[in-house]
């Protein structure tokens, strides 16, 4: 068995089937999704192994939305004996080069929760047993793709391996943060977590400095404008509703009382974020504006998805801002762990 294992929230496993059939389709590839609603991951197969490592190459991680890990499938292994689970998987492992890590995982679902203490008990003694067979070394090695062993169930695995360029540097695709006692919502994390994945460590360091000037859209009542003061980015915070007082004692917030959809910058500002409950088109649309007019140079917004035909709507937003935003654009998407019904896009300047 050959193709992809992505990872992705509970309940979205058509989007992300859609989403990988139709970026196979574009390459040109053959191959077909096979998932179950609420697993948590979907497998898209192909033919023959050359297919699979040309699918692998064409579809990176970064471009994916509804994925939080992209791997390449390996091995399917069916009716394990729970006496005896390392040896058949060191027969399907058998001829792999060397990995640098063993990262034991479980589908993020109701069903692969339980598994945890499975996964670990096993990779406790599946780590050994792989430098036995020369298939792991002493210490990790973070320059090596890596070993997945997905628990679907206790007697269904999947083996898979990452590149550590390609994929989601953390077990599940899952970044683990922790909420800060003095975050004003829950809807902080969405905004770390979007400026830990959708960033490189570089791109951060770059663009995030003190002094930078921001605009925080719909902000009430205040995460993502906190997260940003945290990053020492002086913001201007719109929106009809108050901010929790906590937040504007920190000295580098102004706070005006205006309609997010209409409100313009009287200056270029280095940001604009932008987490308004409307209709996934009319944020698009005013996204595309700010980047268009030239009021703000970086983005990142969320766009609440229908409930039905989620990955159309999704390139349907992406292409519609991409083409009226008028100038050469960087543009990623991605499902966050801590989003719910939505994504959230970053922009930047090509």
């Amino acid at each position: 068995m050959d193709g992809l294992l992505g990872y992705c929230r509970q309940g979205f496993e058509p989007e992300l089937a859609g989403e990988l059939s139709e970026r196979a389709g574009e390459a040109g590839l053959a191959g077909y999704a096979r998932t179950e609603r609420d697993s948590g991951y979907v497998l898209f197969l192909t033919p023959d192994p050359a297919d699979a490592d040309a699918l692998d190459r064409a579809l990176p991680f970064s471009t994916l939305v509804f994925a939080r890990q992209k791997l390449r499938l390996l091995a399917e292994l069916r009716a394990l004996d729970p006496g005896d689970r390392i040896t058949p998987m060191l027969q399907a492992l058998h001829g792999q080069s060397r990995f640098g890590a063993l990262v034991m995982e479980h589908p993020d679902s109701d069903a692969g929760k339980p598994l945890a203490g499975l996964a670990r008990s096993l990779g406790n003694a599946l780590r050994p047993a792989l430098r036995k067979a020369g298939l792991l070394g002493a210490q990790d090695d973070p320059r090596l793709p890596r070993l997945h062993v997905c628990l679907v169930a206790g007697d269904h695995a999947l083996l898979a391996r990452s590149l550590p360029t390609d994929s989601a540097p953390w077990p599940l695709g899952i970044p683990r943060l922790r909420m800060h006692p003095d975050a004003p919502s829950r809807s902080a994390l969405k905004l770390e977590e979007a400026l830990r994945v959708l960033l490189t460590d570089a791109e951060r360091a770059r663009l995030l400095q003190d002094g930078m000037r921001a605009a925080d859209l719909g902000a009430a009542p205040g995460g993502w404008t906190w997260v940003l003061t945290r990053h020492s980015l002086r913001v201007t915070a719109i929106d009809n509703g108050p901010l929790r007082p906590h937040v504007l004692d920190t000295g580098k917030v102004q706070h005006l009382r205006a309609d997010g959809f209409t409100w313009q910058p009287p200056q270029p500002l280095d940001w604009m974020v932008c987490d308004m409950v409307e209709q996934p088109r009319r944020v698009a649309e005013r996204m595309a504006t700010w980047l268009r007019e030239g009021w703000c140079r970086q983005a990142i917004f969320n766009l609440k998805l229908p409930m039905k035909k989620r990955w159309q709507e999704t390139r349907l937003c992406l292409d519609l801002f991409a083409r009226q935003a008028g100038r050469p654009l960087t543009i990623r998407a991605r499902q966050l762990y801590h989003d719910r019904e939505e994504i959230t896009v970053l922009a930047l300047p090509a």
